[in-house]
């Protein structure tokens, strides 16, 4: 490595994700040779070839930076778009995930229309109008071309909401790397009615990305797409460096080859893991991984509880006393007899991680061992739960945990509501926090260092593995990246919220804290449903309604 530029070694190309710093002996779009025939003997090469003659409605290229298949995919395009109907011709969309890929792939379709179709097209640059379902709209910078045969192909410059409406080829370049790539994969499986067609493309962006996953199903089974794994080291082999010199006007050697393959990949210095990721198309465990798969499951123990409780949107509008009444039975069928087997002579820890939609609220409870080990004891997940539930079943659960020795809860956003009640109810003993990037600088650190010494015990469970993956360095700090989200067992999207609630929890282990001692208060008997023991009068003064003595 020299100087101040990491990227740089000794004059080795840079593979960078801005287009104007790639190297300059790997061709771009705006630099193709005029008389350049894509169909002429050597100039495809054979992994090229194979997803060309490779007809599927679905397929994906799995591939490592710059192996050409972006290029090939344009010719195919072309073909495409220049076919009348009869020909299978369709229009296509090729969605980019910056504006500068849109321009490089607009400008292989417009070469290919002049050389192979015979047409002599200019660029247009407009503004996709892009319709969104509530009644907005963006304007997106694209680039089109129209063919004689009235199909055309376009270039969008970043997600349109709308994609559904979208009919032919579906193109996702980069896939990784865009925002929302599930949900865009996910609408453009609707154009299958129709008869369109898609196709996904990218490099590697982490082992958690929904790229990976996809993958990952297409690998088992589980859908439709062919696979075709594409390393930067195959498209050496079939020929990659020959191109670049007879792009560039230089004599092959296999001693020049190898010379050029060693700058490549003496460029990423020490990034071995990004190297890897970017060139031989093997995801790294995360990019800026805080910690290990191997880490997380040697601190995994069976047995320990995860509980989940999912309402739908219809819970939210039941009257008070059902929606009460609902959570207390789910607390005593599911709750109580965990929290009764507590060891009532450990300390014990909260750590909660609020959210009300999209993503799950997590409540840890950590016991703190003589041996100083901070064991998780129970994690209750909520999704889709009303406020008044959340505070309830929280109450619950911290009313009954023995010993309770201190809390930590995220007060940011909406999770300030439910911070202060626990702050009011619980006084000193919960601290209320704020995610600012000097907590994550001064607090995670303590928590993953716990995996190296052995300090902590996780639940074993796949979203918990999955949700302490998610912490990565993020400009200098851990914390879960804010736009990162993934899919948990349970089919909805996480973002990293039992690793949260689990740091919290170990945070408030740190806290100098006095224990709290509850003693409920006594029920009101007119406020008792049918005859039940639920006090619903007391609501949030200091006795409580989910004190040890009301219900």
């Amino acid at each position: 490595m020299t100087g101040s530029d990491p990227e740089r070694v000794a004059g080795a190309p840079v593979l960078a994700r801005d287009p104007a710093a790639l190297p300059d002996q790997l061709t771009r779009g705006a630099d193709i040779p005029e008389d350049l025939d894509p169909f002429a003997d050597g100039i495809l090469m054979l992994h090229q070839k194979e997803w060309l003659e490779d007809k599927s409605d679905l397929k994906l290229a799995e591939k490592g930076r710059r192996t050409g298949i972006t290029f090939a995919e344009a010719l195919d395009d072309t073909l495409i778009a220049a076919a009348s109907r009869t020909a299978g011709g369709s229009n296509v969309f090729y969605i980019g995930d910056t504006k500068d890929k849109g321009r490089e792939f607009i400008g292989y379709v417009a070469h290919f229309a002049k050389v192979i179709a015979g047409e002599l097209h200019q660029i247009e640059e407009f503004l996709f109008k892009d319709e969104r379902a509530d009644g907005t709209s963006k304007d997106i910078s694209a680039f089109r071309i129209n063919f004689a045969s009235g199909y055309r192909v376009e270039a969008l410059s970043s997600n349109p909401a709308n994609i559904r409406g979208l009919q032919g080829v579906v193109v996702i370049d980069e896939a990784a790397f865009h925002r929302d790539v599930r949900e865009v994969i996910d609408a453009v499986n609707a154009l299958l009615i129709w008869g369109g067609k898609v196709r996904v493309i990218s490099t590697h962006n982490g082992v958690l990305n929904p790229f990976n996953e996809l993958i990952r199903e297409a690998k088992a089974k589980k859908n439709p797409f062919a696979v075709h794994f594409m390393p930067f080291s195959k498209a050496v082999e079939n020929g990659l460096y020959r191109r670049v010199c007879r792009m560039k006007g230089l004599t092959w050697s296999q001693e020049a080859e190898d010379e050029w393959e060693a700058l490549i990949r003496g460029s990423y210095g020490a990034r071995t893991a990004a190297m890897r990721q970017e060139l031989d198309a093997i995801p790294a465990e995360a990019e800026g991984a805080a910690l290990t798969r191997v880490q997380i499951e040697k601190r995994m123990v069976a047995g320990i509880p995860f509980k989940r409780w999912v309402r739908d949107d219809h819970f939210r509008n039941a009257p008070d006393h059902v929606r009460l009444a609902d959570a207390l039975d789910w607390c005593e069928t599911q709750l109580r007899p965990i929290l009764e087997g507590l060891n009532p002579d450990r300390r014990h820890y909260m750590g909660e991680d609020f959210a009300r939609s999209g993503d799950a609220t997590d409540i840890v409870i950590l016991e703190e061992g003589l041996d100083l080990v901070r064991r998780q004891k129970l994690i209750v997940e909520l999704r889709n739960i009303p406020f008044d539930q959340q505070r309830d079943i929280l109450f619950y659960v911290c009313d009954r945990i023995p010993r309770f020795a201190g809390g930590a809860m995220d007060k940011t956003g909406n999770g300030a509501y439910l911070a202060e009640k626990a702050v009011q109810r619980y006084g000193e003993t919960v601290v209320e926090v704020s995610f600012s990037v000097e907590w994550y600088r001064q607090e995670m650190p303590a928590y993953i260092e716990a995996f190296a010494d052995g300090t902590i015990e996780l639940c074993e469970h796949p979203d918990v593995l999955q949700d302490h993956q998610s912490l990565q360095y993020v400009d200098g700090v851990i914390r879960v990246p804010r736009d990162f989200r993934f899919k948990g067992s349970d089919g909805y999207d996480r973002h990293g919220d039992s690793a949260v609630a689990s740091a919290l929890a170990w945070y408030a282990t740190s806290l100098e804290v006095e224990e709290f001692g509850y003693q409920g208060a006594e029920t009101v008997d007119r406020f008792r449903p049918h005859g039940g023991g639920v006090d619903l009068d007391l609501g949030d003064e200091p006795m409580g309604r989910f004190g040890r003595g009301a219900w």
